[in-house]
């Protein structure tokens, strides 16, 4: 832990973990037996599937049994006639800050690259009902890929957004660059790509990342509100509507 722990440092930087810590306040109970993520529906209707990123300790970061609970719960809403859209988020300071470098050092490169092991992460992508981000504090490296993948992207006022591998020796592993190019375009990417720099939330909307910018204390309901509007279409032809816009894009389905 002690590689991840000086990442997260070097990335977070100058901010302290106290600063970033959600409060038990903050984190929703779910009766589902997972390590890494709270589950539950949300909305008056209880029509919105609600995950949220619980692993403070490591700031979020994103491990492999993380991603594996995520996908498992993403299943399950799928095929939960009463939900319509789902929204995923983390604390008021931290959405997800990388993933686990610990986990990825005791793993080749090249192990990676044969195996496709990282190809589970992207069932936030393709999962047919729509999915909405609440992203508040840093959504970095990992943090942002898992963002880009889904379907639209609100921000809290404290947000920031950037890819900075770069700053590890390293480049994004789940299609970042790819999908922040899509986003915010190649001048932009590359520079952010480049750099390492982060960009805030008002940045991010004015680039085409985000949709939109709420107070941090009204994101998560802002999300679900949205949600709910998405719910109370037909779920047939939302899923039509995300697979026509996704065509445009094919690569961001296809995981070769």
């Amino acid at each position: 832990m002690a590689l991840f722990y000086r990442s997260a440092a070097l990335l977070l930087k100058p901010y302290r973990a106290s600063q970033l810590l959600p409060s038990a306040a903050h984190l929703y109970s779910s009766g589902a037996q997972n390590n890494y993520i709270l589950v539950e529906k949300r909305g008056e209707k209880r029509n919105v599937g609600f995950i949220q990123l619980n692993r403070p300790e490591a700031y979020n970061a994103l491990c492999d049994d993380m991603m594996t609970e995520m996908g498992n719960a993403l299943d399950a809403f799928e095929v939960d006639k009463d939900i319509g859209a789902i929204v995923i988020t983390g604390s008021d300071h931290i959405f997800a800050v990388c993933a686990d470098n610990e986990e990825m050092q005791n793993r080749a490169t090249k192990e990676y690259l044969r195996r496709n092991v990282l190809d589970h992460w992207n069932r936030v992508s393709t999962v047919k009902k729509p999915v909405i981000a609440a992203v508040n504090g840093f959504a970095l490296g990992g943090g942002c890929e898992l963002a880009m993948m889904c379907d639209i992207i609100y921000a809290g006022e404290n947000a920031m957004f950037g890819q900075p591998e770069i700053l590890l020796g390293t480049i994004p592993g789940v299609w970042g660059t790819q999908r922040l190019c899509n986003a915010v375009g190649k001048s932009l990417a590359m520079e952010l790509l480049l750099t390492g720099d982060k960009i805030n939330a008002q940045v991010a909307k004015q680039s085409g990342l985000v949709n939109k910018v709420y107070p941090v204390d009204q994101l998560v309901s802002e999300a679900i509100r949205c949600g709910e509007k998405i719910a109370a279409h037909s779920k047939k032809i939302t899923a039509m509507v995300k697979e026509s816009v996704n065509a445009v894009f094919p690569w961001l389905n296809n995981n070769e």
